[in-house]
């Protein structure tokens, strides 16, 4: 929709009968939510929300072409927060063309709430598309919002997700990434999982989607087994 929104109104009923009688775990990428909605999917047993940040009113106009703004996203989760929903934030690196621009208020933004776990994802250019030509953010950049989002949330969860570059420069990324911090990466390349092991770290995987890495991380601890690391 126009402003960013995604018509969840017209689910909740039906996502409450899948939670419910199927039983099974419901994330839900919401898009911009109003507080009726959040409420709904709080009623339905939604387990999760799941909501690309944006920190900059020029991308999200001129990129997203979105009628909406910076206050907007930070509105949502505050509906989310306010609505007892655990949610993940995903903030995007590079959304600017490839480089630099709004990620660090991105990133003050969600510190404003309480989130379960932050996913940090990067630009990547897809064919067909009016940016299939751009390069993606570098791998130092990638890893700077990392190192920004770790001190600024040392005890939640953090993520590298699965939505980045999967060109010739994605282990450097991914090792990058370890060393700014982050507890787990979506899809590692065997290099990545190596240097990880190399420095120390004790490796762990999952099938579920990155974003549930607040609950993995609480099951482990609850069961003695440790924290999982990258």
């Amino acid at each position: 929709m126009p402003n960013g929104a995604v018509p969840l109104e017209r689910f909740v009923e039906s996502i409450a009968k899948v939670k419910h009688q199927l039983g099974f775990t419901v994330f839900v990428h919401t898009g911009l939510i109003e507080p009726a909605t959040a409420e709904g999917l709080k009623k339905a047993g939604v387990d999760s929300a799941l909501l690309d940040i944006i920190g900059s009113n020029a991308a999200i106009k001129d990129i997203f072409n979105l009628e909406a703004s910076v206050k907007d996203y930070a509105n949502s989760l505050k509906a989310l927060h306010e609505a007892g929903i655990e949610f993940v934030p995903h903030v995007i690196v590079g959304l600017d063309y490839g480089k630099l621009e709004g990620e660090l208020l991105a990133l003050k933004t969600v510190s404003e709430f309480n989130p379960s776990a932050l996913v940090i994802i990067a630009f990547m250019p897809i064919r067909g598309t009016e940016m299939e030509n751009v390069k993606p953010p570098r791998p130092i950049d990638v890893a700077r919002v990392i190192a920004a989002a770790r001190l600024m949330f040392p005890n939640t969860p953090l993520v590298l997700g699965c939505m980045r570059s999967k060109d010739k420069q994605r282990s450097e990324t991914e090792k990058l990434a370890i060393g700014a911090g982050v507890d787990a990466i979506a899809f590692p390349t065997d290099e990545a999982v190596e240097f990880a092991e190399s420095q120390g770290y004790k490796t762990s995987f999952s099938s579920f989607c990155c974003s549930q890495i607040y609950l993995d991380m609480r099951d482990s601890t609850t069961s003695g087994v440790g924290q999982p690391l990258p």
